[in-house]
């Protein structure tokens, strides 16, 4: 795959006088070296929790635009909405009323997931199992259920067993909790992205994922590995973010991609279009970090392979 040059986006430095010209410059640069680059698909299905029990870090705002970026070079992508809000399912234009067939039924019907994935209507190889409010139970009813662990993990293998390499990458998107929901995913995925808002409580709750993480490999799991995180809502002007970025940069070299996610006013507004901000405008800042944030993702497709412990 072919990579955008250090020294372009993440790390263009300032060659003008005026913050905006800069931003401008950095951006056009970003879009046209993530539109020259070249995405490799992996060799297997890339299986990935996107998880991080504190909310309004960015998670689902994550999981979308990452799978968006992928899908519009190409990639055939999966997302499976876990979370009872269904902002994923908004996100990607997917009907998710009360009613609709969603993941419940897979979890606590054992209805095949092949029927309950819908298209995205933006782009044709972005797809979706969406998440209605009958989830909000899910994790009291789960509860008496056998293998209930398991129940995500046999439904997703399922499928992916059925439509062999199908789809390139299955996003699922985590509740904002640690509960049976985040653990289903927890144990059929492969690997975790963890998006942090760079602030204070963001390293706290870093912490306590981790050692979820850890009892999950060690009891239910042994492949799970964190193989990404990624830095959001940073704002370069401030001390805090850049302390933040620099320790969890310090604790966490491999993992913590080289790409932040600005905060943006264009990445806030695209759900309330039913759209990823890929879609919305793709030529803006957030639009442009996460493209690169997928770039970066993408290319550790090969170590994930390599070593999926």
């Amino acid at each position: 795959m072919t990579m955008p040059r250090e020294d372009s986006f993440a790390g263009f430095e300032s060659s003008s006088d005026s913050p905006i010209a800069d931003e401008i410059i950095r951006t056009v640069r970003g879009r046209r070296e993530f539109d020259e680059a070249v995405l490799t698909p992996p060799a297997q299905t890339r299986v990935v929790a996107v998880a991080n029990q504190k909310g309004g870090v960015g998670k689902t705002t994550s999981a979308v635009n990452l799978a968006a970026a992928l899908a519009t070079k190409g990639a055939r992508v999966l997302v499976v909405d876990l979370d009872p809000q269904g902002n994923a399912s908004t996100a990607l234009g997917v009907d998710h009323h009360s009613g609709t067939p969603s993941v419940y039924e897979a979890l606590l019907e054992g209805q095949p997931l092949r029927q309950l994935i819908s298209v995205s209507p933006d782009i044709d190889t972005l797809f979706c199992v969406p998440a209605t409010i009958d989830l909000a139970g899910a994790d009291i009813e789960l509860v008496s259920v056998m293998r209930r662990e398991f129940r995500l993990h046999d439904s997703l293998n399922g499928l992916l067993e059925d439509d062999g390499p199908g789809f390139d990458y299955v996003f699922i998107d985590c509740p904002p909790s640690l509960g049976l929901l985040t653990l289903n995913a927890l144990v059929v995925a492969s690997e975790v992205l963890i998006p942090i808002q760079c602030e204070y409580y963001a390293l706290e709750g870093l912490t306590q994922l981790r050692s979820t993480i850890g009892m999950v490999r060690q009891h239910l799991n042994p492949r799970l590995d964190i193989s990404s995180i990624l830095l959001t809502m940073y704002d370069q002007r401030t001390n805090l973010a850049r302390e933040v970025a620099a320790e969890v940069r310090a604790h966490f070299p491999e993992q913590t991609l080289q790409t932040t996610v600005p905060r943006s006013v264009r990445v806030s507004e695209a759900p309330s279009h039913a759209t990823t901000v890929i879609t919305h405008d793709g030529a803006s800042p957030g639009a442009v970090a996460y493209m690169h944030a997928a770039l970066e993702f993408a290319a550790k497709s090969e170590r994930v392979e390599e070593d999926p412990a």
